[in-house]
């Protein structure tokens, strides 16, 4: 993970061509496998999707999270938002999966933009979901092989 407390980075190689690693990324049955299943997801910009995972009282997350899609280049780039869906004001989170390809496989660089540096609430946030990215790209991996 970066130092750069405003963000999370991540490198991530798959021995799988860029093609199939999109596929995993982008069908909504296999994210449903590796990260959260979506509701209205389409890797298609201005596509509005909702997700749901456990409530964190204490990090003021109610588990329902909102995204619009921002980008997409098949089978290149996929940037959404990442809203908590019942927060008084978007966060402004921004997450990306970038893939490239590399001899037979794909170098995924993720990121997630936007924590405020002065939040300690967002820091914390930042903390933990850099550890639950990681997880869930290891995830990734092992759907791979069914896309």
């Amino acid at each position: 993970m970066t130092d750069d407390i405003t963000k999370i980075e991540l490198d991530h190689f798959y021995p799988h061509p860029p093609e199939k690693v999109w596929r995993a990324l982008t069908t909504p049955e296999l994210m449903g496998q590796w990260m959260m299943q979506p509701i209205g997801f389409e890797p298609v910009v201005g596509n509005v999707f909702e997700m749901k995972t456990q409530p964190m009282p204490g990090q003021n997350f109610s588990g329902e999270i909102r995204g619009e899609v921002l980008e997409v280049v098949a089978p290149e780039l996929l940037s959404i938002t990442w809203n908590d869906a019942n927060a008084d004001h978007p966060s402004g989170w921004v997450i990306s999966w970038a893939l490239h390809p590399e001899g037979t496989g794909t170098r995924i660089l993720f990121s997630h933009t936007g924590f405020d540096p002065e939040d300690a609430v967002m820091q914390r946030a930042r903390s933990i979901m850099g550890n639950g990215w990681a997880g869930m790209l290891d995830r990734l991996e092992t759907v791979i092989p069914r896309a």
